[in-house]
């Protein structure tokens, strides 16, 4: 009983195979210069602590980590590249915001105080040919009672595709479902039962506007135009003959007095002041008229 009891008790202190294989650690060092080394002592570990290698797609499985892991790294970097040119092009793109761009030639000639162009392009035009001005997409001219327009359009352009719409203060041109080439306030009014338009070769429409106040010339056709320097519009002598006795008169005037101020001298209402003036002088010499001005 004795011996069965020792036996007994050393059978149930040695450990089993299981327990010791568990325990046992796996050392090895990966080695950056051999990683298939490496590799090896890991399967070579795992084909004695396990039953891996007894399975008939072994080959296929560890393919398959292999393939995954290799993936897996390959995402990430090219998450990393992308994350890294992103980064790149965000900098750029600072650097250009915050960069202060070049002074264009055109900002350099007016900081040198060379923008006597420009001012000029503010300030009143000459007129062309016939006393208006030519746009950019349409030119006009004007005598003291009318006002002439041109306007281009493509070749066979058909009078049922163009709008004209002629109002007392307001004008608006164009071919119908694209932006009008003219849509503003006129100068001044016109007579809009002597107002009418005609298409010319199917390429261009000509609009004749009646103006209202047949006394003064138009600085320009609708707000927000350039003006022109009314004082250099020159009346054709050739159509003087044409036009009624009262008008004709008002005409000579103006040009007269266009002549006169270009040249700095008084104009025909001054000249007649000065003479009213001297005739009174005349009259009462006993007056003091060293202080008289002509206003």
């Amino acid at each position: 009983m004795a011996i069965l009891s020792d036996y007994e008790e050393e059978d149930h202190k040695k450990p089993s195979s299981s327990a010791a294989s568990a325990k046992k650690p796996f050392n090895a060092a990966l080695d950056p210069s051999d990683p298939l080394g490496f590799l090896e002592k890991v399967f070579e570990f795992v084909a004695k602590e396990s039953d891996l290698f007894k399975s008939d797609s072994l080959v296929a499985d560890v393919n398959a980590v292999v393939r995954m892991v290799k993936d897996k790294v390959e995402a990430e970097e090219n998450k990393r590249k992308e994350r890294k040119v992103e980064g790149g092009k965000v900098e750029k793109k600072i650097k250009e915001v915050e960069a202060p761009l070049p002074p264009k030639k055109e900002e350099i000639m007016e900081e040198k105080g060379s923008g006597s162009k420009a001012e000029e392009e503010k300030g009143p035009r000459a007129p062309n040919k016939g006393n208006g001005l030519d746009m950019d997409k349409y030119s006009w001219g004007q005598s003291l009672q009318e006002v002439n327009i041109s306007v281009p359009f493509p070749p066979g352009t058909k009078s049922r595709f163009i709008t004209c719409e002629i109002k007392k203060n307001h004008l608006k041109v164009g071919l119908k479902g694209q932006p009008p080439v003219i849509d503003g306030e006129l100068y001044q009014p016109v007579k809009v039962d002597d107002c009418f338009w005609s298409l010319e070769d199917q390429k261009s429409i000509s609009i004749l506007l009646t103006k209202h106040n047949q006394m003064e010339w138009w600085k320009y056709l609708v707000k927000g135009e350039p003006e022109i320097d009314t004082q250099k519009v020159e009346p054709e002598n050739s159509k003087l003959s044409d036009l009624d006795p009262e008008t004709r008169s008002t005409v000579e005037k103006m040009m007269f007095d266009q002549r006169q101020k270009q040249m700095g001298l008084p104009t025909s209402d001054e000249m007649q002041k000065q003479e009213i003036l001297k005739k009174f002088m005349a009259e009462h010499p006993e007056m003091d008229f060293s202080r008289a001005k002509i206003s």
